[in-house]
């Protein structure tokens, strides 16, 4: 079985298209497969537009994406495990490029990534460079990751110290496992982060990231990115 796990947080808006995408996507499956979102702390109807798109509901009060995801897992029945964040959607050409390479041998990997919408300027320059390194280094980006449920509970999960860029240590864990392949295929997630934070507010954050490695988000502090009220997406 395959199981979609999808962390929420006040997603209600963009959730509808995220589980549709996931639905047309499975037609292509020729085995079951369950949808679970992992609605964290929802103060919006996120819970009830998953109910009405079929998937079960796990609630949890974590604010902190690697527990979420984490919980998620716990309640899903597969052994096939896909996060996809609320935000982003996914094709079936994606989804038989994951089971064409689970069933090559791989353990886990991810996908390429496009930004939807209108995107600054700096946007439409550093996004694809941002997403080729990813890629380059072998990495999931943290809207699309999947693994074999054996692969997930040989590293335990996702790191729960970590507050951000969790899928870089667990792509880095499960690679340790067995193959893990990047699709060129891509999924298509929000560009919301690039169109209400600055450059100067990004690329803070970037390095500080860099510089200071994991040790850096180990706390929420400074992850504004991330954790902050979301700002209102004009362009949307």
């Amino acid at each position: 079985m395959f199981s979609f796990i999808v962390p929420a947080h006040n997603e209600d808006r963009l959730l509808p298209c995220t589980l549709e995408s996931i639905q047309a996507a499975a037609c292509v499956l020729d085995e079951p497969y369950e949808i679970i979102v992992a609605d964290d702390a929802s103060t919006d109807a996120t819970g009830e537009v998953a109910k009405q798109h079929g998937a079960r509901v796990v609630r949890v009060d974590h604010r902190q994406i690697a527990k979420v995801r984490n919980s998620g897992a716990a309640e899903a029945k597969g052994d096939v495990l896909i996060f996809v964040d609320a935000d982003t959607t996914i094709s079936p050409a994606l989804l038989r490029g994951v089971q064409e390479n689970l069933r090559a041998g791989a353990v886990g990997g991810g996908a390429a990534i496009t930004f939807d919408g209108r995107l600054p300027l700096y946007g439409r320059i550093i996004m694809p460079v941002f997403a080729f390194c990813y890629r380059r280094a072998g990495l999931a980006a943290g809207c699309f990751v999947y693994c074999t449920r054996d692969a997930f509970d040989a590293v335990g999960g996702f790191d729960e110290e970590l507050f951000a860029t969790e899928e870089v240590a667990f792509s880095r864990a499960v690679r340790r496992h067995g193959r893990f392949v990047v699709l060129r295929e891509p999924v298509v997630t929000s560009g919301r982060k690039v169109r209400t934070y600055s450059l100067r507010e990004i690329l803070w954050i970037l390095i500080r990231i860099t510089l200071g490695g994991f040790g850096s988000v180990r706390s929420r502090e400074r992850l504004g990115l991330w954790y902050d009220p979301r700002r209102e997406d004009v362009d949307a």
